[in-house]
């Protein structure tokens, strides 16, 4: 009996290891306020304010269950063979590690022991049947039905995971008390009714008063073909128990190991394995054991038994997660830890050390004296490009015919004279301008990427290009945009240059008739607008759009 047992016990080992990497993912929301019982609800309120740095215990699902499987019995009277029972639960976490459970199991043992006893003169079960002590010879046997109701208390041993979200593997044992009743029966007939006889002849073949144990396979093979399979005389009890229905109740005490495998979040297969003990030796129906034919008798025991079941669960409960025993109350530390959505976090200070408003991470010029006003790059600005940067410059916008500067960012033109000079020269010219031009080099505007707007940068130099058109009066400025390679490219081209030349008209003033419009121009880069002295070239100041539905919007 035991070895058959042990290999039971060994299968269920192996199943929970071949099961013991199924995972499963997720876990509830901590700030769900409908998962949470009106007892609790301070503390999860305080824990919303981030007043208590704990969450509140959700309401966590019942589970109720059906096993089925083989128990054993442990009596005076050896194992029969296999036999069967069944049992249902309702299961409540009370922690995440300890849960209580009550359970109600049917079983049915039998026993049949394979050598012969002589010695039953105080078990009524065979004298009564006309069986003399001393003379016939019998083999004790039993069939036992048992009803156990209990109250156990079950620690869960390994949802508390440190690598991994959760598990769908749980492995548990318990403990527990209850009251047992069980009901007895003994097979004292042949076939024919004369059960006595056919007992003696069996002994006489085995070896009589030489008895042996042999092979006990066989003999209890010869047994069952000689029982009448009747198990109808009522086995010896105690009259003094207390009786519920006509059967005897005991206390039961009963401890266990299991194993549960998840198949979703509603259903798990377990694995179980229990133990029950209780105050009584006649549970097999006989109190004493005997050593073979010295009909000497051992000392009385206590009887127990053993239950090994397969059993399906399932999760009730609305609003409330899984029975806790599932979740890992480590999750969420860890999820706040990787991707925080509760706790506070301190705003970022990044460093700025000239406090110019560009962090020093995207400063290309870390020392920018204070006050003075930067570009998107942390670099001083420098409006008229002579060197000295706006917040020193005490002349913000120094003609180039005027510079080089000095420190202060103020230049030096020309002699008065030589500028009337300059003037009556250009004035003799005409109106159209065709004389010389002193406006000198223009800077170019750059565009950012493919598009067409202006940054603070490019309008900065467009008001120094307008500055020094209103100081030549008679130039005309060539606009020249660069890109043929395709329509998009033109149209681009075009853009670019009607809003260079649109933002000097309407923003700074300049007549439109002192600009040529170029674009589409080769050798030139695509995101630079050239200015340059246009007086003496021929061109129109405005052309219609190449490729308007390519047109670029701002």
């Amino acid at each position: 009996m035991a070895s058959k047992k042990y290999a039971l016990i060994g299968a269920i080992l192996c199943l929970s290891v071949s099961l013991s990497f199924a995972q499963v993912g997720g876990s509830y929301d901590l700030r769900d306020s409908s998962l949470i019982p009106a007892k609790r609800m301070p503390q999860h309120n305080e824990f919303l304010n981030n007043s208590y740095p704990f969450p509140a215990e959700p309401r966590n699902q019942w589970e109720v269950g059906l096993n089925g499987g083989f128990p054993f019995g442990e009596t005076s009277v050896r194992y029969w063979g296999p036999t069967g029972g069944f049992g249902i639960h309702a299961r409540k976490a009370l922690g995440y590690v300890f849960s209580l459970r009550g359970e109600f199991d049917w079983m049915r043992i039998k026993g049949l022991n394979f050598e012969p006893s002589s010695d039953f003169a105080n078990n009524p079960a065979w004298t009564a049947q006309g069986y003399t002590p001393g003379v016939d010879h019998v083999f004790y046997n039993y069939r036992s039905t048992i009803n156990e109701l209990s109250i156990q208390g079950l620690i869960t041993l390994n949802n508390l995971r440190f690598h991994r979200a959760k598990t769908g593997f749980n492995v548990y044992g318990f403990a527990g008390f209850g009251l047992t009743r069980y009901n007895t029966f003994v097979d004292t007939h042949d076939a024919s009714g004369n059960y006595a006889t056919a007992f003696d002849n069996l002994f006489n073949q085995i070896g009589g008063s030489n008895f042996t144990y042999g092979n006990r396979h066989t003999i209890k093979k010869d047994l069952k073909s000689i029982m009448d399979g009747k198990f109808d005389t009522p086995a010896q009890t105690d009259p003094g128990q207390p009786k519920l229905g006509g059967w005897p109740v005991y206390p039961v005490f009963v401890v266990g190991a299991g194993a549960e495998f998840k198949l979703n979040n509603k259903f798990n297969l377990a694995l179980e394995y229990k133990q029950s003990f209780l105050r009584s030796s006649l549970l097999g129906g006989q109190e004493w054991q005997e050593n073979g034919t010295t009909q000497t008798a051992l000392a009385s025991h206590w009887d127990s038994y053993s239950y090994a079941s397969v059993g399906i669960n399932y999760n009730i409960g609305k609003k409330s997660v899984e029975p806790l025993w599932w979740l890992n109350p480590l999750d969420y530390a860890y999820s706040e830890i990787n991707a925080p959505r509760h706790m506070k976090l301190p705003k970022p200070v990044l460093d700025d050390s000239d406090g110019d408003g560009v962090t020093d991470q995207f400063d290309l010029e870390p020392n920018t004296p204070k006050g003075c006003p930067v570009d998107t790059h942390g670099v001083s600005r420098d409006t008229d490009g002579d060197g000295v940067p706006d917040c020193k410059d005490k002349e913000l916008i120094t003609p180039t015919i005027c510079q080089p500067v000095d420190a202060d960012g103020v230049g030096k033109c020309p002699d008065p004279q030589c500028c009337k000079d300059l003037k009556a020269y250009i004035d003799s010219a005409g109106p159209l301008g065709h004389g010389k031009c002193s406006i000198g080099d223009l800077p170019s505007i750059t565009f950012k990427g493919r598009t067409v707007s202006l940054t603070k940068d490019g309008k900065a130099l467009l008001a120094s290009i307008a500055e020094k058109m209103r100081n030549n009066p008679n130039c005309k400025v060539a606009v020249i945009g660069y890109g043929e390679s395709n329509k998009s490219a033109q149209q681009l081209s075009w853009d670019r240059v009607n809003e260079v030349i649109k933002y000097l008209v309407e923003k700074e003033g300049i007549s439109a008739d002192r600009f040529i419009f170029r674009y589409g121009q080769t050798n030139g880069d695509e995101n630079t607008i050239d200015l340059k002295d246009g007086t003496g070239e021929e061109g129109p100041n405005t052309v219609p759009a190449p490729h308007p539905n390519l047109s670029k919007k701002k």
